[in-house]
């Protein structure tokens, strides 16, 4: 078996285990089967404990519909994940349909680095949760060790202006956890393995989201919904010109 298991969570075996001077080709199919089997094991354990996940989708939905946002947040690897989120839900995951408001607080970094030069580097995230959330809204911290002081920090921000906060974190018990109202804890501590079923949660957070509300605001995948979904209060070019050469 090429993982180790560890109070029913997953160690991945690394390349280092390799004896040297093995060839690339041997190392990949090693590290090939190592991630199989881990990522096997745990799905199989993420599947008998899946209610973390349905309240947040369920959360999460319920959110966007009644006209709140989400705000997403991470470091690092995580720090990609909640840009991704916020990317499958402002554009689209598998379906055309109205863009939802949810806003990723990793992408500016003028605010990223103004924000960490005159308060320090753990109040990045606070200061834009303080700014941005109000009560009814959802704010998503990425996390693999649950234990980044900055997303403690907006956590709880969030928690005084009455945001829910969902935590997504590796399989320790975590400071994060004890902040947030719900927290999805994906069975591995392995921080490779973590960030990549970060993943898998994030595409069915938002697989469900858009086939819950796309349903209810009639779209679904019809072609004609298609056409004006992707096309709606986008302002017609020749207007565009006439306002340029009028300027000019």
């Amino acid at each position: 078996m090429n993982i180790t298991g560890q109070n029913d969570t997953y160690v991945l075996i690394t390349l280092d285990k390799l004896a040297p001077g093995i060839d690339h080709r041997q190392a990949i199919l090693y590290a090939l089967d190592c991630r199989r089997a881990a990522l096997d094991s745990a799905l199989a354990q993420f599947m008998t404990r899946t209610d973390a996940l349905n309240e947040a989708s369920e959360r999460l939905v319920e959110t966007l519909r009644t006209g709140h946002k989400v705000l997403v947040a991470g470091n690092g690897g995580s720090a990609a994940e909640a840009q991704h989120f916020a990317a499958e839900l402002v554009g689209r995951f598998k379906r055309e349909r109205a863009p939802y408001a949810v806003l990723s607080l990793t992408t500016d970094t003028s605010i990223l680095t103004a924000v960490a030069n005159d308060y320090g580097y753990q109040d990045v995230f606070a200061r834009q949760v303080h700014a941005l959330g109000q009560p009814g809204d959802l704010f998503i911290a990425f996390s693999t060790s649950g234990e980044s002081e900055n997303l403690l920090q907006a956590a709880m921000v969030g928690r005084q202006l009455q945001v829910t906060i969902v935590a997504i974190t590796g399989d320790h018990p975590s400071r994060l956890q004890a902040l947030a109202d719900l927290t999805i804890r994906v069975p591995i501590v392995d921080t490779a393995i973590v960030q990549e079923m970060h993943m898998i949660v994030t595409h069915i957070l938002c697989d469900i989201v858009e086939s819950e509300l796309s349903a209810s605001q009639g779209c679904g995948n019809d072609p004609s919904v298609s056409q004006t979904a992707s096309t709606v209060n986008r302002v017609p070019r020749e207007n565009i010109v006439a306002a340029r050469s009028w300027k000019e």
